[in-house]
Parts: C-alpha cells; structure tokens; sequence
C-alpha cells in the first residue's frame, strides 16, 4: 500500500506523538503500520472507544500478524483490574433517579419532588467525579456543570446535601455494599496509579477523552501516540476533554480524507469556519483535501441533531415515501423511545392522557401532570425527557401506532444492508460512512449564530457548547461519502459551489422546520419555548379539527391529498388536525396500501 507523506511521517516518528486527523483520512491503517514497524517484541496498547471499535480492530490487527497490540476499552480494561479482584457486582444500565432515592432514603424538605430532583443530580455528580481527573469529589463544583437558570438555583440550595449523599452512595459501591456502576469501576482503577506494562500506548478518541483515563495515561512510562480530530469533538456532555490540546507532544496531521471528494471537503472546511463567529481569531489548523471518488449509491442514511428530528423525520419518511418499505436506526429503534433513565414515550404519553395506571416508571408516576413533569425536566436539564414530551405534545396519543408503524418497517441488525434508508443521530453515527446522506434541519446554522449574538452575554456563557454544535455538522457532512443533501439553512453564506454531489433542499419556513425546544445548545430555550397545551379547547385554537370524528368528506379529500404526494403537514394544516392525527388516519384507511 501506498502512504501518503503526511502518513509515512507518523509511521517513521519516534517519542510521544499526537495525530489531528481528519474524517476519513486513514488513521486506524496508519495506527496500524505505526505498529508494525516498532521493535520486535514491542508490548502495544490501543485504547479504543467502545466495545464495536475494539472488536474491529483486534480483528485488523491480527489480520497483520500483530500478536503483541492489545486492543481494549478503558472500561474493558478497568473491568479486568478492579471488578474481579474486588468480587464487585457492576449495575449494567446504571441507577435510576427513584432508586437512587430510595437507596439514600431521601427526603424532600417540603418542595415538590426535591428527592428526585436531588437524585437526579447525584447521578449527574458521580458521573462528574467519576469522569474527572480529580480524587475527592469535594475538589469538583458540580455547580460549574448546571446553566439552566432554575436548575442553579435548586442546585445552589440543596448543594451541600447533593455532594454529601453522593460520596454517600459512592462509599455504598466501595464497599460492596451496592452494584457498581460502570463510570465507578473506571474512577477506581484511575485513583490507583497502575503502573500498566506496556512499550507503546495508543489512544483512539483522543477529542472526547475522560479526564479520569486520560490522567492515567499520562502516567505511564510508555511511549504514548494520542490520535483524533479536534473538530469531532461531541461528548464534552460527559465530560470529555480534548486530550490533543492538552498533550504537549509532537503535533502530526492527516489531512487527506479518501472517504469523499473535494466538493463535500470544501464544505466541511467552511463549516467549521463558522467558528470564526465565535472567536475571531479562528483558523483551522489544517486544510482539509477531499481524495474520495465513490460513486456508487448504496445505503442511505439520514443524520439529525437530536432524537427528537429524527424521529419527526423518520415519521415523515414511513407516510410519505409509499414505496419505501425497509428502514433501519442505528443503535436500535427502541433505545430512541426511552431515556437513560427508565423513561419511556409511552409513560410520558399516559401522564399526558392522564392514564396513571399504566404508566411503569415510577418517577414518571409521581407527576401529577405534565406540567409538574417539566417544571422537573427545568430542574435537572433533563434533555431526553424533554424531548419526549415534545413528541408527545406534537403527536399526542398517534404516537404508539406511529412507533408500531417504524419497528414493523424496521430491519435486524444483520440486515442493516437491506434497509433503503438507515436513520441516527450524529452521536450514534460516529466513525461510520454511508455512500447518500440527507441532514435533518435541526443543526446549528449560521443565521442563528448571528441571532445569538445579540444577546451577548448567553452568546459567551453558551459558546463551549456552540463550538460542539458546529462539530456535530461537521460530523454530520462527513459522514457522507458521494451525495450530501442538506438545507440550504444550514449552509455557510460563503458556499457557493455547485457540485454534482451536494444537494441544496429548500426549507420553506425555517422555524416550521426545526424542533422547537433544545435543539442546540439550549442557548434560545426561552425565545423558543412552545405554548404548553393540555386541554382540547386550548389545542384546537391551533388544529381545529383535533379530537373530532372523521367526516365521510374528510376521509376523502385525506385519500385525494395522499394519493398526490401532499406532505404531511400541508395534509394537517388543510384539514385543521395534527400531524400525529393525519398519519394514524393514514394507517386506519390503510392507505399506503392502495396509493
């Protein structure tokens, strides 16, 4: 195989190293000729991202020959020091906030749902601690972590009793007396310094490190390469670092993507431009070469945001494209209809329809209504609960026939090929490539860069955040190897390319378009926030039609509407019902059937 200059160079390097490289741009090959050309008997380690990642390239590398790299997880490879030799039982899902309560026996002080409140936030400490690099959690202000205006302010109030409860629970896992967590066993294993044997140590990822793994590898005495992407990174939300800024080591770049062409390069490069909004001294630090001649089509794959546009897009997509019949969402259709928490969309949705006695989450039954519901999500800055509730509030109660109608379209894993289009967000995508990609409009774009300067002081306090969000476009874009399609919204105003394989979507209305609430950043969470609706004279003020039986007529001009390719929406908004409403009358008349 032919290397490029950029890769010979990191292949013949020697001393500590780290590779800013861009997507596509060979790093794992590289990676892997770096260590084969170490000395013999040479004791290598790859730290990789996940459990996936590390399968592949253990395969990879024995396919080299190359006996003496070990591949491991930084979780994989605390399981091995801490939870056998301390005989602990690791909780696999983690906690749940009501049984966090229940195990610290937590007490309100007379506000509405403090203990879950108080719980949830004890989640989020450990997490904190667990993932940082410090060793007692009362050198961390857990308080640096919350931005939700009423959020700090419950914090700041029970914060004594937050960081007690949670060195609390925390010395309940020392001792075996509880499940560990999988965040525990890692925090352990860091605060004991081991001293790890090997030559060479590799560490993938290196933009969304835990600070935790990442100390203790730079405590190692082997020779240390730290490969990834300062602009990939996305996980800051759990607490990653960007370990390429912090390591000061020889810097080495890989420039050149072979995943797509220079067209879709030249965009990625003028994304991140946008940076330059948040920090007028911006300049990428290498320019990106898009090698790439892919020309074949054959998996397609529609990127968003959030779960939230997904989902929107992937209901969209089941009800208007009739000859469709095969879909596909990585990482599980069901892991997007329930929170990390337990929550699901169906709890949410019988809170709404006040049906307490089906809803199974118990924290989810302690809500008298939907409004107590999100005066918590305010609280904890739940984002995954509130994004549930704005599919309720959208879809009401279509949504179970509206997920039924996804899974029955819905391929097994090892059909994933046969899909005609595969749906994810951008962090369940990572490291992947599809051949046709189609955004959904619910990324940063450049005009709500510029509405979030004007009001300046949210614009500094939210631009960490902002930075990640223009990462995840970019992540977004190269994921695509021939054919881009995006929202002209969300292009640069300096693009002006007309190329072949990146397809401008017009928008109509770009608000109509976005999700309404934490779509980025959360920065314009009030400008945005939709009208809460909970009763059937209030949501008929904007769909007078809902809630009311079907008319004869109405069934028809539905039928008429469908069988021309009417949108949903121009369908709902003509008829006076919701979106949700119009897509289960679809399913009723069976009309994908006939048209």
């Amino acid at each position: 195989m032919k290397f490029t200059q950029e890769q010979q160079d990191i292949i013949n390097s020697s001393g500590n190293i780290k590779i800013n490289a861009v997507a596509g741009s060979g790093k794992t090959t590289t990676v892997i000729e770096y260590a084969a050309t170490r000395p013999a008997g040479s004791r290598i380690l790859y730290l990789v991202f996940n459990k996936a990642v590390r399968i592949e390239a253990a395969k990879k590398f024995a396919d080299k020959g190359l006996q003496q790299v070990k591949v491991e997880t930084a979780h994989s490879l605390a399981f091995r020091h801490i939870v056998f030799k301390h005989n602990y039982k690791v909780r696999a899902q983690g906690y749940k906030t009501h049984e966090i309560a229940a195990l610290l026996n937590l007490q309100g002080n007379g506000e509405k749902h403090a203990e879950y409140i108080v719980a949830n936030h004890i989640n989020k400490c450990i997490a904190y601690f667990c993932n940082s690099d410090q060793r007692k959690v009362q050198d961390l202000n857990y308080l640096d972590t919350v931005t939700d205006p009423k959020a700090r302010a419950f914090v700041s109030t029970f914060y004594d009793y937050i960081i007690a409860q949670t060195r609390l629970l925390l010395s309940k896992m020392d001792k075996g007396e509880i499940e560990v967590t999988h965040d525990f066993y890692l925090k352990k294993f860091q605060l004991l310094n081991p001293e790890l044997g090997y030559d060479y140590i590799l560490f993938d990822e290196g933009q969304d490190a835990s600070p935790a793994m990442l100390d203790l590898f730079f405590k190692q005495k082997a020779v240390k390469v730290i490969v990834g992407d300062t602009h990939q990174q996305i996980y800051s939300w759990r607490y990653a670092v960007n370990s390429l800024e912090k390591a000061d080591f020889t810097t080495h770049h890989l420039s050149t993507s072979f995943r797509f062409g220079q067209d879709i390069a030249g965009l990625a490069s003028e994304i991140l431009e946008l940076k330059s909004h948040l920090d007028e001294n911006f300049k990428t630090s290498v320019s990106i070469t898009g090698a790439g001649d892919s020309k074949e089509i054959k998996t397609r794959a529609t990127l968003a945001r959030t779960n939230l546009g997904l989902l929107l897009k992937a209901i969209e997509y089941v009800t208007e494209n009739k000859r469709s019949r095969q879909i596909y969402f990585e990482g599980n259709i069901s892991s997007y209809t329930y929170a990390d928490d337990g929550a699901s969309l169906y709890d949410v949705l019988n809170l709404y329809s006040n049906k307490r006695h089906l809803i199974k989450d118990e924290l989810i039954r302690s809500m008298k209504d939907l409004a107590e519901l999100e005066d918590y999500i305010e609280k904890t800055e739940d984002v995954q609960l509130s994004l549930m509730v704005e599919i309720i509030k959208e879809y009401e109660n279509e949504v179970p026939e509206i997920i039924n109608t996804i899974k029955k379209r819905h391929v097994g894993n090892n059909n994933k090929e046969e899909a005609d289009m595969i749906f994810s967000t951008v962090h369940r995508c990572k490291g992947m490539e599809y051949d046709s990609v189609e955004l959904v409009n619910d990324f940063i774009s450049e005009k709500r860069l510029d509405k979030l300067k004007e009001d300046r002081q949210n614009f500094e306090l939210s631009i960490p955040k902002l930075n990640e969000e223009i990462n995840l476009l970019y992540v977004a874009v190269t994921r695509a190897k021939t054919d881009l399609f995006i929202p002209e919204t969300l292009l640069p105003d300096t693009f002006n390319s007309e190329s072949p394989h990146i397809h401008v979507v017009k928008v109509k209305n770009e608000d109509e378009e976005l999700p309404k609430k934490n779509t980025f950043a959360g920065a314009e969470k009030n400008r945005n926030k939709k009208e809460k609706t909970y009763s059937v004279e209030q949501i008929r003020t904007t769909h007078e039609g809902a809630y009311k039986p079907w008319t004869q007529d109405e069934d028809d001009e539905l039928a008429g509407m469908f069988s021309e390719g009417c949108p949903i929406k121009e369908i709902a908004d003509h008829l006076g019902r919701t979106r949700g409403a119009i897509v289960a009358r679809i399913k009723k008349l069976e009309l994908e059937n006939f048209y």
